[in-house]
């Protein structure tokens, strides 16, 4: 079965002195790393998905509610919205940019620099089955994996490759995931 390695935005922002860190995003980023040099040759694709935000009205708040409203972060064109440099090698055959002028927590609603969509850009290699990792497990690597499984893609979740915002919210989590289909591999560092 064909097989892509999903990396969710590992950017400089969600990690340790960035705007909206994740506590272990540092850690995450350096073994995402280290997988791709060690296990490159275990998928088919790898893809990473970025937060690239220009203006995207209520998703930024002085007043966040760390829900559905977060402190500006990933904003083009800043250090806050590349990628870790832990996270080395990046052997990406696409990249997927999302949240532009809108909130956007699944890489499936992100396009490459040519407008192709994930989903869309999967299916045309021929995957059928996706891997995620990244940050964070109970944001975008959440929204991401609901988004692969209800688009039909056997999804699993490689939870020790990934940092949440509230680890407390991991347990909803992973029965969002149970219910989705998700399966999960490895436990959450820490």
């Amino acid at each position: 079965m064909s097989k892509a390695l999903v990396v969710v935005d590992v950017q400089n922002d969600f990690c340790e002195g960035g705007s909206l860190a994740v506590d272990g995003g540092a850690e995450v980023a350096a073994a995402v790393g280290s997988l791709l040099a060690v296990d490159r040759d275990s998928y088919d694709v790898v893809v990473a998905t970025r937060d690239r935000h220009i203006d995207p009205g209520a998703h930024f708040s002085p007043a966040p509610d760390f829900v559905d409203s977060w402190p500006p972060h990933c904003v083009v064109g800043t250090v806050g919205a590349e990628f870790h440099a832990s996270l080395q090698p990046r052997p990406f055959d696409a990249i997927f940019d999302k949240g532009a002028y809108e909130a956007a927590y699944s890489g499936f609603e992100g396009a490459t620099d040519e407008g192709r969509a994930l989903a869309d850009w999967l299916r045309q290699r021929g995957i059928a089955a996706v891997e995620l990792c990244g940050i964070a497990t109970d944001v975008c690597v959440r929204a991401t994996a609901l988004d692969a499984a209800a688009a039909g893609f056997q999804t699993t979740v490689l939870l020790d490759l990934t940092a949440a915002v509230a680890p407390d919210r991991v347990a909803e989590s992973l029965r969002a995931f149970e219910a989705a289909g998700v399966g999960v591999s490895g436990s959450l560092p820490g």
